[in-house]
């Protein structure tokens, strides 16, 4: 798909800003990276507008302003390695990219780490590494990360997610009971234990364990 036209950009940026999305390494990722090339099909033309769409797999690629509002809460710098539970459409890992030093992303649906891939290596995103996994685990073998990102609604913080997160490390994740009742809960981990600040009303998928069936 072709990248949108200077006034449909315009909108959307302005979109972002009155959600709240005001900082400027955050908005210019999300300016580079195209959403319309994470959108296939029937929804393709709505790319550029601020609602979640379906994708494979059941799943949903999120708002714009709720990408924007979680990769700003998480505070990425540029020398930081950074966990996301929950690859999706691709498009949160694209946005991370530009603003941190490696991204590793990892989904229980093999189908989409192989299209978020192709994505990837068409957009030339060379610091993103794709895996299929049970994300409720994290990566240990690469953790501990500066940052880590959740897509998907936990009932807690998930324990082995918080262990593998570095001391001054953020994580920032959906939790709720149900999938109408969420909030957006930054952690930060210090020397003395973890800080929780609560951000937001949201919605997502649940957090599920073990991987997905392919489609």
């Amino acid at each position: 798909m072709s990248s949108p036209d200077p006034e449909t950009k315009m909108q959307f940026l302005f979109a972002l800003r009155s959600k709240g999305v005001t900082e400027a390494r955050v908005l210019n990722a999300m300016e580079e990276v195209d959403r319309g090339a994470f959108i296939r099909g029937l929804f393709a033309k709505r790319a550029y507008e601020d609602m979640p769409l379906p994708i494979a797999c059941g799943q949903t690629i999120s708002q714009p302003s709720v990408v924007g509002l979680m990769t700003q809460a998480l505070q990425v710098s540029p020398r930081d390695t950074v966990l996301e539970v929950g690859t999706g459409s691709g498009y949160q890992a694209a946005i991370l990219s530009k603003l941190a030093r490696r991204v590793y992303t990892i989904d229980r649906h093999a189908r989409l780490v192989r299209e978020a891939r192709q994505i990837f290596e068409s957009l030339q995103l060379s610091n993103i590494t794709s895996l299929v996994g049970d994300g409720s685990h994290g990566l240990p073998d690469q953790a501990p990360f500066d940052r880590i990102l959740v897509t998907a609604a936990a009932e807690d913080p998930p324990g082995p997610l918080l262990a593998q997160l570095k001391v001054g490390g953020i994580m920032v994740v959906p939790v709720g009971q149900s999938d109408t009742v969420q909030t957006l809960i930054r952690v930060l981990k210090t020397e003395n234990g973890l800080d929780y600040d609560e951000l937001r009303p949201v919605r997502f998928v649940p957090l599920l364990e073990g991987l997905g069936k392919e489609t």
